[in-house]
């Protein structure tokens, strides 16, 4: 049997996914819903959006991720493979990588509303990853993520150099949890001269660390490390 002449569109999705992946896509569907998001979609058919494929490649490039720093980094032990992963997977170090791709140029979504592409763009390349994985399976996905995404696209040297902040590093896990984030003001006093203040970190409005510091901002940081390291994330 003859297979479907592709149109116009599907050509300059697989040109895309070859050239940035270095793989020819089997089911160009998985490719489409990868890049589909749920704004442009009726309630009926959000299970046609990009979410689903977007929670599979998390978990399939959180996988890949970690064999290959574990073999990148055989002296280093489990708390400083945690740090280093999490630099790769979230959310700025994907949105930097799709923005490179050029993902937004074929992202499918409603045009007529406010929308964040920067998040859009590294949801959808989780999506992608999901997609070559339903496409190809575990072992050809991660080929494709190290000899392609990663040799293209992964700094790991200068991204290492590079320090997180602790409200940044809260703020990122938060988000890849899909947790709300807040901080409370608990006190500020003036001193001997010098204004002192208390914040309190609240997820999903339930209380964690706690810290204090001459500015808002640096007893924000205070209370960030101190929810990062009751999370085992420090």
């Amino acid at each position: 049997m003859f297979s479907k002449k592709k149109t116009a569109d599907e050509l300059k999705l697989i040109r895309f996914v070859m050239q940035n992946f270095g793989y020819k896509p089997v089911h160009i569907q998985h490719f489409k819903q990868a890049l589909t998001h749920k704004s442009i979609l009726s309630e009926e058919a959000l299970l046609q959006a990009n979410e689903r494929l977007e929670f599979l490649g998390d978990a399939i490039l959180d996988a890949i991720v970690a064999s290959y720093i574990f073999e990148k980094y055989p002296d280093a032990d489990e708390g400083k493979l945690t740090k280093i992963k999490s630099k790769i997977v979230n959310r700025k170090t994907l949105s930097g990588i799709g923005e490179r791709m050029g993902i937004r140029q074929h992202l499918i979504y409603n045009q007529s509303r406010s929308i964040n592409l920067a998040g859009l763009e590294g949801n959808a390349l989780e999506a992608l990853v999901g997609a070559i994985y339903l496409d190809a399976g575990y072992e050809r996905t991660k080929h494709v993520i190290r000899n392609n995404v990663f040799r293209k696209h992964l700094n790991l040297a200068q991204l290492l150099e590079e320090e997180i902040d602790f409200k940044s590093a809260l703020f990122i896990w938060c988000q890849r949890k899909k947790l709300s984030l807040e901080f409370k003001l608990l006190d500020e006093q003036f001193i001997d001269g010098k204004w002192q203040y208390e914040m309190e970190v609240q997820i999903n409005r339930t209380a964690y660390g706690k810290g204090k510091g001459l500015s808002k901002k640096e007893a924000e940081q205070a209370a960030s490390k101190e929810t990062l390291a009751l999370m085992g994330e420090i």
